[in-house]
């Protein structure tokens, strides 16, 4: 198994390289395409990272991974299952892909806090229009009065 290359992005400006030791790679009988060869090979891929325990990410970054991946971790083990393909060469690959591309979306800061401002004259005459529009609509729904 080779190491699992990062690429450049914000909160890994330089990129990363997870080592192959750091990770676990499993295979188990798939339930995915394959037809009869499902039955016998072993397609479907687990590739697993122990994020507590990875030489690869600093404190900073092991403590944002753990905390934006909360939900996807059974405690700090995260894992990704593949079993789209009927070969175990391209579930591997696709595992990779999906792996390196959870820990980059992780890493990435969050976003600035949006700073409120007021709405345009326009959006607001825009905003009123519509709604005199759709009052209009429904008036006419009205039965008519006798005046």
């Amino acid at each position: 198994m080779k190491d699992l290359p990062i690429a450049p992005g914000p909160g890994v400006p330089e990129g990363l390289v997870i080592p192959a030791a750091d990770l676990n790679e499993r295979f188990a009988r798939s339930s995915g395409p394959g037809g009869q060869g499902v039955n016998t090979t072993d397609s479907k891929v687990q590739l697993s990272i122990d994020l507590a325990a990875t030489s690869a990410l600093t404190d900073a970054q092991r403590r944002r991974a753990l905390r934006n991946l909360d939900n996807r971790t059974s405690g700090t083990v995260l894992t990704v299952s593949v079993s789209t393909q009927r070969s175990q060469i391209r579930n591997r690959a696709e595992a990779r892909e999906r792996m390196a591309a959870l820990l980059r979306q992780a890493l990435a800061p969050p976003p600035p806090p949006r700073r409120g401002t007021k709405p345009t004259r326009g959006s607001v005459r825009r905003r009123l229009a519509t709604k005199k529009h759709r009052s209009d609509i429904k008036a006419a729904r009205r039965r008519p009065t006798f005046e």
